[in-house]
């Protein structure tokens, strides 16, 4: 087989893969906005209900980290492959398991106990998957092109988040109890169907090139996880801090603001979804471009400024233009503050990816982008709800996004000062003012 045809191999499994998995974790934070709060905490009334609801969604992303260790560890010593079919397996069966699971008035505290639970083994398995489906697509990438190749696994997001749309879309025409007692349900079931389809294409791709060169030679890291926070802990932690709004800026539209959209404006919640489904159908559109302005661009401090300066002013609109209480108003202020933090999003994977040596990237990305879920990515609706119930206004849910954009772009400009162990970056191509270390065979920041 060419390698031209198993790179894209690779990357379609890491798009169809990611996409899969990230359908199962935006069904749980459309539902925690919409029902869970009746199902499994009906004793807890209004914005207190929503908000229990937003904590044992933030569970999922307190568990993200571990499955990040753990896989990560896999992933560094056996493989990347292997471990994508488990985490895959995992998310399956957690979600579908979320779908049979009793509600509070059949099995009283039962219920949101065992919903936490499974929740956990979900976000251990999403812990897992996201880094080995970027690894998985941009390490078998042609040469000077795994930033590009890499945004294959970043695609299964919003592809994920639209599907998770159109479900919650369709089944809130349902009456009111029918929607309560089965209808949630149907998107958790389907999750079983779309697992079979997702392990078929993943089994048919290869093990990455960088891998089995390691395994080869028996350069594999003993304790990935040590070696990361030894050898790299200032890498990571600006690794943590570069995630920001590339993962809190959906949840502050999917999820916060569908909430507050809902309960405390005048919103539908068949209008609002349908809002939240257009800014997802122009991510899916616009955000590929976000890796081909990081891979034509030389400065790749400059494309990430270009990606991420415009949000500073277009996400404070957006939650004005909600405000209106017009539908038309907030679906373009949705659908344009989309624009830049999905472009930056489409690049900071194969970008991060590319900082770590390749012996413990695996491990390396997962708790970068892991932990920054559960710090600051996840706890965006939980934050935001409690802001807006102790404020009563927007604007400190504004200041504080605005604090995760300005965070996102220093610590990222700060990562891009740091040499790049890419095996696959082209020399004297279009690195961040890069040159090409003869003897470390490498390219490094001039």
């Amino acid at each position: 087989m060419s390698s031209a045809r198993t790179a894209n191999r690779a990357g379609f499994g890491a798009f169809v893969g990611s996409t899969i998995e990230w359908f199962d974790f935006y069904i749980y934070g459309t539902a925690s906005a919409l029902v869970f709060d009746e199902v499994f905490f009906p004793e807890l009334d209004g914005a207190l209900g929503t908000l229990v609801a937003f904590a044992t969604f933030w569970v999922g992303f307190l568990a993200r980290p571990i499955g990040g260790v753990i896989f990560g560890h896999v992933g560094d010593r056996l493989g990347r492959k292997k471990t994508l079919v488990i985490t895959l397996l995992m998310m399956g069966i957690a979600t579908t398991a979320i779908g049979l699971l009793p509600g509070y008035a059949e099995i009283g505290v039962w219920a949101p106990i065992l919903l936490v639970c499974i929740r956990m083994v979900q976000g251990i398995g999403l812990g897992g998957e996201w880094g080995g489906s970027v690894l998985i697509a941009s390490e078998h990438a042609p040469r000077g092109k795994s930033i590009l190749y890499g945004a294959f696994a970043q695609q299964g997001s919003p592809v994920g988040n639209t599907l998770s749309t159109v479900c919650f879309l369709l089944i809130s025409e349902l009456p009111e109890p029918d929607m309560l007692s089965w209808g949630w349900r149907i998107p958790f079931l389907a999750s079983a169907a779309l697992v079979v389809v997702g392990l078929f294409i993943r089994l048919r791709v290869t093990e990455s090139p960088a891998m089995e060169r390691l395994i080869q030679a028996e350069k594999t890291a003993k304790l990935p996880v040590w070696e990361v926070v030894r050898s790299h802990p200032g890498l990571l932690a600006l690794g943590i801090g570069a995630c920001t709004i590339g993962l809190s800026a959906t949840y502050f539209k999917s999820t916060f603001a569908l909430a507050w959209a809902t309960s405390d404006l005048g919103f539908a919640k068949t209008d609002f979804l349908t809002i939240i489904l257009t800014a997802n159908i122009a991510q899916i559109l616009v955000q590929p471009f976000g890796a081909v302005i990081a891979t034509k661009m030389r400065s790749l401090s400059r494309a990430v400024t270009f990606m991420l300066l415009p949000e500073v002013v277009l996400l404070p609109l957006m939650f004005v233009l909600i405000g209106t209480e017009n539908y038309w108003l907030a679906m373009v202020g949705v659908a344009v503050a989309t624009v830049p933090h999905c472009l930056y999003y489409a690049a900071m994977a194969g970008i991060l990816a590319g900082r770590f040596p390749a012996e413990v990237r695996y491990t390396g990305l997962s708790l970068c982008y892991q932990l920054c879920g559960t710090l600051l990515g996840g706890t965006t609706p939980v934050v935001g709800q409690f802001l807006l119930s102790a404020s009563g206004s927007i604007n400190l849910v504004i200041a504080y996004a605005l604090f995760q954009v300005l965070l996102t772009l220093g610590c990222m400009l700060l990562l891009l000062r740091r040499p790049s162990h890419d095996e696959r970056d082209d020399p004297g191509g279009e690195g961040d003012q890069s040159t090409l270390d003869p003897a470390a065979g490498r390219v490094q920041l001039g």
